[in-house]
């Protein structure tokens, strides 16, 4: 096996403006689900019941968008855009939201060329007291490029997510071409987030309402969730036409040790796992590897980029599982939390996920590819049914419904 050599022009499409929702519809379970299962059907999206089948593991992800986009000035007045992607010291998320004076994270810059140094003061055009009253100030520690390590540090005795509560807005897709508004607060948000740290949403979950959920249970499809939070890798576009030279951002993600041995159990009795989104398929497709280090290591690493495809596995994905569990009971640990970097394009080897649930993804893009890689060359079949039907596109756009063909290899061999 070596890294594919794809071309990116190859996974383009014709996407008008016009065809970019740039708001969610009045009901989250009214758009359009689109099925896909060796044909093309429509249905509306709060009938997805019908679609996943009652012993189907379904698989959300419960990360949750923080207010991440700031901005400050300088005390010249420029104007600076900062954008926190993950936090630093302290590198837990968890502490990183509950401190109370200072925390490095690394972040994005926009207007970096007019900051080389000193520190910048929280912009308050309207003097708000409120605002005033955090006393939040940014000092760049470090830069490469846009990206950079930034000290927070505030003097108002909040914990830092309030801090972002107050001062942050939500980071809706550059695409929209439109600021934040409040609609944005509550609908850029699945129903069932739970775990602060996204940049973006998971946006496949932004469909499910507590209805369809409890519709899904009673028809005894198991829920389960994940948490991988979203970096703003996924809003950069491949620059390169080789895929190759293309490199995806690290993200953190978290799964318990209950829902693996659920996993185990479901890949043994050859029962389906559904994936709401791309980012849930991203996180159990990576198991796999992070499995294959704990039987070769004793211990699992972050998940390689390119490490589907640079030599032949012997082990099966049941093995794999099993040795996660095991290094999870060996080390009195109750969930696996590892950075990812997976890529997943066409030649991809899919070892959990049968069924996925995902939106309408951007030309020339790395979703695009991984749709193509689920479910082949169809792709544009599926795009061109969806752009001459009237689907509504991207985030906040309607829904499909994506059957995998025939299982690539028998989890058990």
């Amino acid at each position: 096996m070596a890294i594919p050599h794809i071309n990116i022009h190859d996974y383009n499409y014709p996407l008008p403006d016009e065809r970019i929702a740039k708001y969610p519809l009045e009901k989250r379970d009214s758009s359009n689900l689109l099925i896909y299962n060796g044909k093309i059907g429509v249905q509306i999206f709060r009938e997805i019941t019908s679609q996943v089948p009652s012993d189907a593991l379904m698989v959300f992800n419960n990360t949750k968008v923080v207010p991440a986009r700031m901005h400050f000035c300088k005390p010249t007045g420029a104007l600076i855009e900062i954008f926190a992607l993950e936090p630093v010291d302290p590198i837990d998320y968890n502490l990183a939201f509950s401190a109370t004076e200072a925390c490095t994270w690394k972040c994005l810059i926009g207007n970096a060329k007019k900051w080389k140094d000193g520190l910048l003061s929280l912009y308050n055009p309207s003097n708000d007291p409120q605002i005033a009253s955090l006393g939040l100030t940014a000092e760049l520690l470090s830069r490469e490029g846009q990206s950079a390590e930034i000290r927070f540090k505030w003097s108002c005795g909040l914990p830092f997510s309030a801090v972002l509560d107050a001062s942050g807005t939500i980071p809706i897709p550059p695409y929209l071409n439109r600021d934040t508004e409040n609609i944005d607060l509550v609908r850029y948000q699945t129903t069932y987030a739970r775990h602060r740290g996204s940049v973006a949403a998971p946006t496949a979950g932004l469909h499910f309402t507590p209805e369809v959920l409890k519709a899904l249970e009673a028809k005894g499809v198991d829920i389960e969730n994940v948490c991988l939070h979203v970096g703003a890798g996924t809003f950069l576009p491949v620059k390169e036409a080789d895929v190759a030279s293309h490199h995806m951002h690290r993200e953190l993600f978290t799964i318990s040790r209950d829902l693996l041995q659920k996993l185990i159990a479901q890949l043994k009795a050859g029962k389906p796992v559904v994936s709401v989104g791309t980012t849930s398929i991203r996180t159990l497709e990576s198991l796999y590897y992070a499995g294959v280090d704990c039987i070769e290591k004793g211990f699992p690493e972050d998940v390689k980029q390119w490490a589907p495809y640079d030599r032949e596995y012997q082990y099966t994905t049941v093995d794999a599982l099993e040795a996660i569990v095991t290094y999870l009971n060996a080390n009195n640990l109750e969930k696996l939390s590892l950075g990812t970097r997976i890529i997943i394009v066409p030649g991809f080897k899919f070892r959990i996920v049968d069924i996925l649930v995902t939106n309408f993804h951007q030309p020339q893009s790395t979703l695009l590819l991984l749709i193509s890689a689920f479910v082949g060359d169809v792709w544009k079949d599926i795009y061109r049914f969806a752009l001459e039907n009237g689907f509504r596109f991207l985030s906040y756009g309607d829904s499909s419904i994506l059957f995998r063909a025939p299982a690539q290899c028998n989890p058990l061999q």
